[in-house]
């Protein structure tokens, strides 16, 4: 028995597929797509990395062909044939099968016919169908007419004599669909059976090939699911402790035992006879090998599975992952004891694996089927009219200066010459700065759980069931924008519950947020990556308390966490019996989350259609993947784009949406600011800002005019097209309808990694948000300690409005202001700092209501116009999550007004001695401190209780100021 090594851990470094095959395993790809094949990807997989085969599937190929360029000489050929879409997909299909099993054709010569296949599977609708799944498996063979091809077969009851009379006429079959043992035998049972009737008839055996195809990680995402639910209804601490042993553990002993059968099988005497006649063993192939549930190792299906005769076909990220930092040791056949245990524990706790694998393959027949559906009707779309051949996704287009346009040409050309589209999919943290980039990349795979959210569709249902008319997002940054973002532009859904977002310590706000819902009807999701975040403790804390006096020991009922596995947040939701605990992906940073559960438990809990959002998101990915060429693939074009422009002096990423989809720019925002703002680096996001006439923006501009299709505003249209007639740099997104943010979420994380680079910084990482963070720890901890922040001394006090600043930028303001330092001439004396390339930023530590929000918006603009530099508005403490690493870590060119108040009214947060407005005050002071420590021009101004009222004498003080 070998002991688990790490891939770096070899003398002489080895490839992932190299590694596995030294215990006899052979790695097959699970993706295919055309520029894979002509861009040379493929063919180096094949001859440096030792990869030995490769299997498709029509999902692969219709997100292929519905997201990118890689099939429109092909459909503009075929046009004029008016030929069927099914025919034209197997025209397609055939020759990348052809071309992809020519540059296999060594390795299935050197292996002697045991690797080097390609696979291609029958229609779907023929999954229930012996003699149609015989008679397509024969047309495809012969017209693929290659060797080293696998049709593929469902190992459906009525697939299994297919199975052996296609053996019995030597076509090699890839036996896919197989979740039960059962199946598996009765499938070994048909290739044996198949290859005798060849041998009746003294034909050679030994070109004959197939593979069982295993499905693994499917069974622990249905298993999961219902050891979850046995956990809400049982009270005994045992029973308790043997559910939470089997979970994550069952696929893994199923597959095993499954071996366990290859291997009596192989030593039968039947088996032997073949085997004498020169037979190949029908491999198990593992396959759904990429990890769904982010408490599992990201490898576990591979390193848990590694064992001589077997093949793994592995999706591309999953390969790079294990590359990264899987063990290689030979696992298969360890522990066998484990594994029937765990199959004995599981009927133990009344869970039926007939039911459960009855149930996974009339679900993946449906899926298959649906994916042909759609394969087809992309085919149909794309023949359809002559300018429907381009890409399904949201257009992309832009206009840019002439040298700015050269400079991203060159930018485009790196990337391509480079091959650093590949080397981003492949997380190699060189392309950034060479850190623990590579840990952050998650978001990457995170359209494959397309198939496994059905915890998510019972969760919506069991909620709208329970009567609950309102839900309450308890969340900061990353795990509350997107969220936000999704109420903002779907609404209210009919038959679900409304979906609320707090993200504020404000007293006022959380105040009136409790106004609007009843704890009795009102779920609360908690969501925290960390688990660990103020802001939605203190809220949990808070709104917890609320609901044990309004439902009692059922508070818990009214609760979902969101949070990575392990985190504080997960112990408590456990001790509190929430309604449901969704994990978090490690590796996906909050910004960057959209996507996973803490965007899509909320959606589905308002009732979107989650299944429609990443389907359509995916064809995005697809256009973005790592065979795309750099000038062809929309992520990697806005990126450079971003990051040239950026590296130019048009750092001021000036946002513009559709009224439908207006909230998009405050999860833009974080994303581009927390992800780029570092190292005196950056991009500086503006949001929001009422477009004016192009004589007031300077040259420090880009313009991204975020347009939905079907609600767009021909007065913005008009005013865009102003902007690009006076040469400014304006960057055109066509969104087709609001399920397609999910794209955009997708472009903008990869266009955001692509500038980071081009900007040479760690896009994954907030040094500067973890310095507010700190020193706002730090106050609160005073107060606890003492009672009381500690005093501070403003530089003058103006009817009752203070203005604080540090000690070198209050010197320099009180001489600019001379004597009688007023507000107005100290807010002069502010902006006057305001030159070519800087921004001014509002940073409103008030209560975020639409009034607040339309006098600040009023001085903003007022700045603009008067000074013809960007504006930001931001409130905190959200902004501090977002916008703030920018603020403080970026390029220097922000002048920042601070605004706080008193408190008309404040709340308690339980179990401490600190308020929320205690909470706020120590936000502000730390943020100020921070963006005083990186010498950053920045004043505050604190207003009385009248909130109002100081607000609009602070507008009046910048008017005067500025006229």
């Amino acid at each position: 028995m070998s002991t688990a090594r790490t891939l770096g851990d070899y003398t002489e470094q080895k490839t992932a597929p190299q590694a596995l095959a030294e215990f006899g395993q052979s790695v097959w790809l699970d993706f295919i797509r055309r520029n894979l094949i002509t861009g040379g990807e493929l063919r180096r997989m094949v001859e440096q990395d030792g990869l030995l085969g490769v299997t498709s599937n029509p999902s692969i190929f219709q997100k292929a062909i519905a997201g990118s360029t890689d099939y429109t000489d092909v459909l503009e050929r075929l046009r004029s044939q008016k030929l069927s879409a099914k025919d034209i997909y197997e025209h397609i299909a055939i020759r990348d099968i052809q071309d992809a099993a020519d540059i296999l054709l060594p390795t299935y010569r050197s292996t002697k016919k045991r690797d080097g296949y390609i696979s291609l599977e029958v229609s779907p609708d023929l999954a229930r169908d012996t003699q149609g799944t015989i008679e397509e498996a024969r047309r495809l063979w012969k017209a693929v007419s290659r060797p080293n091809v696998m049709i593929k077969v469902p190992g459906t009851p009525e697939g299994v004599p297919a199975v052996r009379q296609l053996i019995s006429e030597a076509i090699n079959v890839n036996i896919t669909l197989l979740f039960a043992q059962e199946a598996y035998v009765a499938v070994a049972q048909a290739y044996i059976e198949g290859l005798e009737i060849l041998a009746s008839r003294s034909q050679d055996l030994s070109g004959v090939a197939s593979v069982a195809s295993f499905f693994v990680s499917r069974i622990d995402s249905l298993v999961d699911v219902q050891l979850t639910a046995k956990l809400k209804t049982t009270n005994d601490p045992a029973e308790q402790q043997r559910l939470r042993w089997l979970q994550g553990k069952v696929a893994i002993a199923n597959a095993k035992q499954a071996y366990q059968k290859y291997e009596q099988l192989v030593r039968g005497e039947r088996w032997q006879k073949l085997a004498e006649r020169g037979a190949q063993t029908q491999r198990l192939l593992w396959a759904s090998t990429s990890t769904k549930n982010p408490n599992y190792r990201d490898v576990v299906y591979i390193e848990e599975l590694i064992g001589p005769d077997t093949v793994n076909t592995i999706p591309v990220a999953t390969l790079e992952a294990f590359a990264d930092h899987g063990k290689a040791a030979r696992t298969l056949d360890a522990d066998i004891a484990t594994a029937d245990k765990v199959m004995g524990e599981l009927a133990k706790a009344g869970i039926s694996m007939t039911a459960v694998t009855r149930q996974l393959l009339d679900e993946a027949i449906k899926l298959f089927k649906d994916a042909f559906d759609e394969l087809l009707k992309a085919v149909e779309l794309k023949q359809a009219e002559p300018e429907k051949v381009k890409p399904k996704i949201n257009r992309f287009s832009f206009s840019l200066p002439g040298p700015l346009k050269t400079a991203v040409e060159a930018a485009l050309q790196d990337w391509r010459s480079n091959g650093k589209a590949a080397r981003l999919w492949k997380r190699d943290a060189s392309l950034w700065t060479g850190q623990d980039e590579a840990r952050w990349m998650g978001w990457l795979d995170v359209t494959e759980q397309i198939a496994h959210l059905q915890p998510l569709r019972d969760a919506a249902a069991d909620v709208a069931k329970a009567g609950f008319t309102d839900v309450l997002l308890l969340g900061m940054g990353g795990s509350s924008l997107c969220p936000e973002v999704l109420k903002m532009t779907f609404g209210k859904k009919q038959g679900f519950p409304e979906l609320h977002v707090l993200d504020s310590t404000d007293p006022a706000q959380i105040k009136s947020f409790e106004k609007k819902i009843d704890p009795k009807k009102t779920l609360f999701i908690v969501s925290s990556k960390s688990g660990s975040t103020l802001e939605p403790n203190i809220f949990q804390q808070y709104f917890f308390e609320l609901t044990k006096k309004a439902v009692g020991d059922k508070a818990g009922e009214h609760f979902i966490a969101i949070t990575d596995p392990g985190s504080k947040l997960e112990e408590v939701a456990r001790r509190e019996r929430f309604r449901y605990i969704f994990p978090g992906v490690p590796s996906i940073g909050g910004r960057y989350s959209a996507l996973s559960n803490f965007g899509l438990v909320p959606a589905a809990i308002m009732g979107l259609d989650v299944k429609r959002l990443l389907e359509q998101t995916d064809e995005m990915v697809h256009a973005c993947a790592a065979s795309v060429p750099a000038d062809q693939n929309p992520g990697v074009v806005l990126g450079a784009i971003l990051g040239t422009l950026g590296r130019n002096g048009r750092d001021k990423v000036t946002v513009i949406s559709s009224p439908s989809i207006w909230d998009l720019g405050a999860w833009l925002e974080q994303l581009i600011a927390e992800s780029t703002g570092k190292q005196g680096k950056g991009l500086i996001p503006v949001d929001r800002e009422n477009l004016g006439s192009p004589a007031v923006y300077g040259n420090d501009r880009v313009f991204a005019y975020l347009r939905l299709e079907n609600g767009a505003d021909p007065a913005q249209d008009e005013k865009v097209s102003a902007l690009e007639k006076a040469g400014h740099a304006v960057l055109h997104i066509d969104i087709a309808d609001t399920y397609s943010l999910g794209e955009e979420f997708f472009r903008w994380e990869i266009a955001t990694a692509v500038a980071g680079s081009i900007l040479g910084i760690n896009p994954f990482n907030q040094p500067d948000v973890e310095a507010s963070k700190i020193a706002t720890r730090e106050l609160t901890s005073e107060y606890e300690r003492t009672g009381s922040l500690p005093s501070e001394q403003p530089i003058a006090v103006d009817n009752g409005i203070k203005l604080f600043t540090d000690k070198a930028n209050a010197e320099k303001l009180l001489a600019a202001a001379g004597k009688g330092a007023s507000l107005t001439k100290l807010l002069r004396a502010h902006l006057q700092q305001l030159s070519a390339g800087d921004y001014f930023a509002l940073l409103g530590y008030i209560e975020m209501s639409p009034a607040n929000e339309q006098r600040l918006q009023a001085i903003r603009h007022t700045v603009r116009d008067t000074k013809r530099a960007a504006t930001c508005l931001g409130f905190g403490p959200r902004f501090l999550h977002s916008t703030g690493q920018a603020y403080k870590g970026g390029p220097n060119s922000g002048v920042f007004l601070q605004i706080t108040a008193d408190d008309a009214a404040d709340l308690p947060v339980p179990g401490q001695k600190y308020t929320f407005g205690i909470v706020k005050a120590a936000q502000a002071r730390g943020d100020f401190q921070v963006l005083a420590d990186r010498k950053r021009r920045a004043l505050r101004v604190h207003l009385p209780a009248d909130v109002a009222g100081g607000l609009k004498r602070l507008e009046a003080a910048i008017k005067e100021a500025l006229s």
